[in-house]
């Protein structure tokens, strides 16, 4: 009853329900099926429910009824909302998103007043889960402003962790360092793109080691103000893995007068970052193209990394609508101007694109992300994306530093800068460090 398509027999285009000899979905004019299923409200043809209407109809209906306002009407405020869910691919998944009982309290109290339509509101309901899925529709409908969803959560659980510090000095001093600095960082990062799961990771973790900090200190009878620099050290020796993410915290308190100025103990890099040599870079390249058995999406992004040096974080940004496609060449918007993929990199873009309508998780409010994310309206997180180019053995990280010091090599560096979306000093840093030298590019303009 979801299967759709041109029928073999009669060539309309419409649902199959029924099988010939061979197996093949026909239409039920050509299986000889008496019974229609026709909506008896929309006409359309599919799969009926109660009273004889489609999916789409019944999720109309039902709609209806939870975001009654009370006057036998939707709450004005939240039509948009309702256009965007029947406008969705799969009714069905939202008749079934609709039983949960949480969202059915949530819509019902949206619809009533019971809970302000604003994003404090919706901050003080339960589960959380279930409030952000809502928040998304809601901001993606345009009912709500847009506020990143990373960022909600992360105040979410800001609040949840300062309720159970017990010191009020303790409190203030985290409230006040995740209000001027953490939260001003966030927002300042949220306006160039979607927050990473990885980015709010680290500010709860320097939360997190803040508050242990403080209590660690006040078992020694000491305060932030009060603090000594053996007092710090003993901190770092016991644990210093763990207990680094504290010192944006008293980085902070130093510079705003809070605590001594003291000094921290130095980052120790135990992971060699330096890129990968040319003969590796190209090998991993060469394995990403033409290995069949590593997943689509991991090789075009590879592609991106190991040969136009991008960042992880710059990919998860990229839209549909920076592909172009005029049948003989592809290109991609990194810079100014596109840059065109050379085969078989284009062909595995081609391929990409076609499979990637086929997601189990793509839903039309994510349809304009290049590499959408499980999260509706979201691109894929950077974390995540990284995490799948290590597990088919390209170090992110290393493998772009290693493109980009060869690229700058091979042409000027003003052009690779622009064509990649490096800023110009970046470039010119780059060369540098990879042992160019600008007397090599003759007088000119190189633009052409």
């Amino acid at each position: 009853m979801r299967v759709r398509g041109r029928c073999p027999d009669c060539g309309t285009v419409r649902l199959l329900p029924g099988r010939d000899t061979a197996g093949t979905p026909i239409c039920r004019d050509c299986a000889g099926i008496t019974r229609d299923f026709f909506c008896g409200r929309c006409g359309f043809e599919g799969l009926l429910l109660g009273g004889r209407l489609c999916e789409r109809c019944t999720l109309a209906d039902t709609l209806g009824r939870l975001l009654n306002d009370g006057t036998g009407h939707v709450a004005p405020a939240l039509q948009p909302m309702i256009t965007a869910l029947l406008e969705t691919d799969r009714p069905k998944s939202r008749l079934i998103w609709l039983r949960n009982p949480n969202v059915v309290r949530l819509l019902q109290g949206l619809a009533t007043g019971t809970i302000p339509l604003t994003h404090d509101g919706l901050h003080r309901e339960t589960p959380w889960r279930t409030v952000a899925h809502l928040r998304d529709l809601l901001m993606d409908s345009g009912v709500l402003p847009r506020v990143d969803r990373q960022l909600m959560l992360y105040q979410r659980w800001l609040a949840e962790r300062l309720a159970i510090i017990e010191d009020p000095e303790h409190r203030r001093h985290l409230q006040h360092f995740a209000t001027w600095h953490q939260m001003r960082r966030l927002r300042s990062k949220a306006e160039n793109g979607p927050l990473g799961r990885s980015q709010t990771s680290q500010a709860k973790q320097e939360i997190t080691q803040a508050g242990a900090f403080l209590a660690w200190l006040a078992d020694r009878g000491r305060t932030i103000e009060h603090c000594q620099q053996a007092n710090l050290d003993a901190w770092h020796t016991e644990k210093l893995a763990t207990r680094r993410p504290a010192q944006t915290f008293l980085r902070w308190c130093m510079k705003t007068s809070r605590m001594p100025r003291l000094i921290l103990p130095p980052q120790a890099i135990n992971q060699d970052q330096a890129p990968l040599n040319q003969h590796r870079r190209l090998a991993l390249l060469r394995r990403t193209l033409n290995d069949g058995s590593l997943p689509l999406r991991s090789r075009v992004v590879a592609a991106l990394v190991l040969l136009y040096a991008q960042p992880v974080s710059r990919i998860v940004r990229l839209t549909i609508h920076d592909i172009t496609d005029d049948g003989t060449t592809i290109a991609v918007r990194l810079g100014d101007p596109s840059s065109p993929l050379p085969e078989p990199v284009a062909e595995l873009m081609r391929a990409y694109i076609r499979s990637r309508q086929q997601l189990p998780y793509t839903s039309s409010r994510s349809a304009r992300w290049l590499f959408p994310g499980r999260q509706p309206g979201q691109p894929m997180n950077p974390g995540s994306l990284q995490a799948h180019l290590r597990e088919i053995g390209v170090p992110p990280q290393r493998g772009r530093t290693s493109a980009i010091r060869q690229l700058v090599l091979q042409a000027p560096a003003p052009i690779i800068a622009k064509a990649l979306g490096y800023h110009d000093k970046t470039a010119t840093r780059l060369v540098t460090e990879a042992g160019g030298t600008w007397s090599r590019y003759a007088p000119g303009d190189h633009t052409r």
